[in-house]
């Protein structure tokens, strides 16, 4: 298990488990449009034990793929089958600044509206997924 689960890993965790079965059922990718969890993915990715978290929290390797887009995110639903509502993290920017609107909206509506620059697929070949970096010898 990875060592340090902080609040975004354990809600990236929970986005694998989702996206894992949306790619299970062929349902769309899912979007990620918290920039707060992104900003994790892309420090997670980095490291060696990128592998054994996807596999322990998706059950296969997860890449990433850049992809813009807007609009209704697709597995809100599924998300709240499986953990219950999305806590404010979600609605929190790679500085910590909570979208008190966009909050506000999704706990009155059950909907969320936002962009997204990027998205899981299932596998880890090629430019999907950054190769983990090696530590150097100083």
């Amino acid at each position: 298990m990875c060592s340090t689960m902080t609040p975004e890993r354990v809600e990236l965790a929970r986005f694998f488990k989702v996206s894992s079965r949306r790619f299970e059922i062929g349902h769309a990718t899912p979007e990620m449009f918290s920039t707060a969890i992104d900003a994790e993915w892309h420090r997670l990715m980095k490291t060696p034990e990128y592998a054994e978290f996807c596999t322990e929290h998706a059950g296969r390797a997860i890449g990433h793929r850049p992809v813009k887009g807007a609009g209704e995110i697709s597995w809100i639903s599924t998300y709240e089958e499986m953990f219950g509502p999305l806590p404010a993290l979600w609605f929190t920017s790679k500085h910590g600044r909570v979208d008190e609107e966009a909050l506000a909206r999704y706990q009155e509506t059950g909907v969320v509206v936002a962009e997204w620059d990027c998205s899981p697929v299932p596998g880890d070949g090629g430019d999907i997924a950054p190769k983990p970096e090696k530590a150097t010898a100083r």
